[in-house]
């Protein structure tokens, strides 16, 4: 997926990877749009993982950012979906 978000290659937004953002690094950030990619492996659905998923949202979100939460099983069966997905979250930003 990185491929495809860099050089501007998803409608022309700008993505960094693992971007550090207070005391947690974002998997990948549109910085422009303040919207935050984070792709979950399968440990994410342990109640120890969802907690501090929730205290990471809640910290982003305090900050301005939006998260989009992604299955990485998704990123590698379904790419463009999520592509597609991104695209629309990005589109829809003021």
């Amino acid at each position: 997926m990185w491929r495809r978000l860099r050089n501007r290659q998803l409608g022309g937004f700008k993505f960094v990877r693992q971007e550090p953002i207070g005391p947690y690094f974002a998997d990948f950030v549109c910085r422009e749009h303040k919207l935050v990619v984070e792709v979950d492996g399968g440990t994410h659905g342990e109640p120890s993982e969802l907690q501090a998923d929730a205290k990471r949202t809640a910290h982003l979100e305090q900050l301005g950012y939006r998260i989009l939460r992604i299955h990485n099983i998704d990123v590698y069966e379904n790419v463009e979906l999520v592509l597609d997905a991104l695209l629309a979250q990005l589109s829809a930003t003021p």
